[in-house]
């Protein structure tokens, strides 16, 4: 066992072509990293397709949540931290297992394939999926057993949320926002403090989550977004939203700098990014850009 989950022998092979392929497999690998999902969620959600693009943040913030649990549990190293011959050749925080690239590929690209339905986009997801992990193996920082675990986790939570989305949102929608919302409040304050010792890694994608899931709800039930505009307007509507997104991304973590306790801040910024995505931006596109008027 300890032979299969620390095998390096394929990732020496692959660093034979290194420097000559670093900078092809860093490009592959930046693919899967947090500020592209922070561009490329919100612009499927924006400019896209609502419905989907909400879908696809949620899917993608719980397989993250799932992600960064699992690499605090099982506290797996990385192929460099055993094996003298594996060359780092990326920057990597945390565990090694699962791998996060992997799973984040699984579950945004075959989603995506599923829910459109296009075969170009079935040909990409593809490429994605095999392409994004092996840049990881390439670049020594994970072992092929944690693109395994990454595989068959990121998997298993698309077959279970593509059943369960549906009707989990109708039964939500059965409920008044006062409850739901109450509710939700409930979840948010036993997650602050279920993850407040687990580090950044685990804080991050859980805020965001909950905050994305209540924007989301704020969104369907007050603020009634809609993607149908030209494509100045959607360029218009995809840049405003961005401006919005770094502000509370780095603007917020400049102003909570120092701030104590720094993981209950790291927890407001992420959650307000996220609300920031589902809702703060779609009112602002209602008000200013295709100025629709709110759900009364």
């Amino acid at each position: 066992m300890a032979a299969f989950l620390f095998d390096t022998s394929l990732i020496v092979w692959l660093q034979q072509f290194s420097p000559t392929l670093d900078l092809p497999f860093k490009f592959i690998t930046s693919l899967g990293n947090e500020p592209f999902f922070f561009l490329f969620l919100p612009l499927v959600y924006w400019c896209i397709h609502r419905r989907i693009g909400a879908g696809l943040a949620i899917l993608f913030l719980i397989s993250a949540s799932v992600n960064a649990i699992a690499k605090a549990a099982f506290g797996m190293p990385r192929p460099f931290m055993v094996d003298s011959s594996v060359l780092q050749l990326a920057a990597a925080g945390g565990n090694g297992f699962p791998s996060g690239h992997t799973q984040g590929a699984m579950v945004v690209w075959s989603y995506l394939a599923v829910r459109f339905q296009k075969i170009w986009l079935w040909w990409l997801a593809g490429a994605l999926i095999l392409l994004i992990p092996l840049s990881r193996l390439y670049l020594g920082v994970h072992f092929p057993a944690d693109l395994a675990g990454g595989y068959v986790i990121g998997g298993l939570l698309v077959l279970c949320f593509y059943k369960t989305e549906r009707p989990v949102a109708e039964m939500i929608g059965r409920y008044s926002p006062g409850i739901w919302i109450l509710v939700h409040s409930a979840a948010t304050v036993v997650a602050v403090f279920g993850v407040k010792d687990q580090g950044p890694y685990v804080i991050s994608p859980v805020a965001a989550l909950m905050g994305t899931s209540l924007g989301i709800f704020l969104e369907h039930r007050w603020i009634g977004f809609q993607i149908n505009a030209g494509l100045a307007r959607r360029s218009a509507r995809y840049l405003a939203g961005v401006g919005g997104l770094l502000v509370f991304y780095i603007g917020l973590k400049t102003v909570f700098s120092g701030m104590e306790p720094a993981w209950l801040f790291r927890f407001v910024r992420y959650y307000l990014v996220g609300l920031w995505i589902a809702a703060g931006a779609p009112l602002v596109f209602n008000r200013f850009i295709t100025q629709q008027k709110p759900i009364q």
